[in-house]
């Protein structure tokens, strides 16, 4: 008997697995294409053409790459500033480091739900923090304006995924050769000085593969908006994930949804390969 037939499913966009599953988005991006019935009229760039004449998804995209480089940046100073106060610390035990890792092996969705009550504009820490230094003042709701929604959302990023990078910063600190770090210290580098020229350069490469990581992660936002903001308000925490969701899952357009999918390929590659570049040098040094 011959082999079983197979059959090919459209991708879902939001994770497309090796050429087969790329090369289906490809043609349902080319070609009229919904849930139940993929791949059925060639419109060529017609979806291409239509997506990037909407304003909402250039402005979704334009919104992914500033939330992906301020959360990154944020990410990498508090991480790295963190790692290297553990590194020195002769008092931050295993309970302390295990503590710092939480919010990352936390599941995504208690991180938002975690959230949400913390910015809730009745009873919220946020909340209850305002009042306190404002007495009297009215209630603070984060998530109900544009532009602390889009904030608060970034905070949460954060915080959720700096200790990814206090870990790797670690790992790559204590791997060191202390010897290096006592000789420049006889030599006078003490602090700032001492980190500058001897602690950064010898994990600038893992830190440039750490940032890497972050800003792949943080394009990737979809869990946190979904639960905190739901896109909103209006659109102004509607990251590129989000709306592909919505055209292949809310609307049913895997055509819409998988030209989205390619542009964030695409905005996603070019803002990454400098990074990429940056981080062959490094380990190549």
């Amino acid at each position: 008997t011959g082999a079983p037939a197979t059959t090919t499913t459209p991708c879902s966009c939001r994770s497309c697995s090796p050429p087969p599953s790329t090369a289906s988005c490809a043609l349902a991006a080319l070609t009229e294409s919904s849930l139940g019935r993929p791949f059925q009229e060639f419109v060529g760039t017609a979806t291409f053409a239509d997506v990037l004449a909407e304003g909402d998804t250039t402005a979704a995209l334009v919104r992914g790459v500033v939330h992906a480089l301020l959360v990154t940046a944020v990410s990498l100073v508090l991480g790295v500033a963190t790692a290297v106060a553990l590194w020195r610390s002769v008092h931050a035990g295993a309970v302390v480091r295990t503590l710092l890792l939480l919010p990352m092996i936390t599941p995504p969705v208690v991180v938002g739900v975690l959230w949400k009550l913390v910015f809730a504009p009745n009873g919220g820490l946020v909340d209850v923090l305002v009042t306190a230094v404002v007495p009297g003042g009215a209630s603070l709701s984060v998530l109900s304006q544009p532009a602390t929604a889009f904030l608060g959302v970034a905070l949460a990023d954060v915080w959720e995924w700096t200790p990814l990078i206090v870990l790797l910063v670690f790992a790559a600190l204590i791997g060191q050769d202390p010897a290096v770090g006592e000789a420049a210290a006889l030599d006078g580098a003490h602090g700032l000085r001492l980190f500058r020229s001897i602690t950064l350069p010898a994990i600038a490469g893992t830190v440039a593969a750490v940032a890497l990581i972050r800003l792949v992660l943080a394009f990737k936002l979809f869990d946190l908006v979904y639960i905190l903001t739901s896109g909103g308000p209006g659109q102004a925490t509607t990251v590129p994930a989000y709306l592909i969701w919505q055209a292949a899952l809310q609307h049913f357009d895997v055509g819409r949804a998988s030209v989205i999918t390619l542009l964030l390929a695409v905005v996603v590659t070019v803002v990454t390969l400098p990074v990429v570049a940056i981080t062959r040098r490094l380990h190549d040094v």
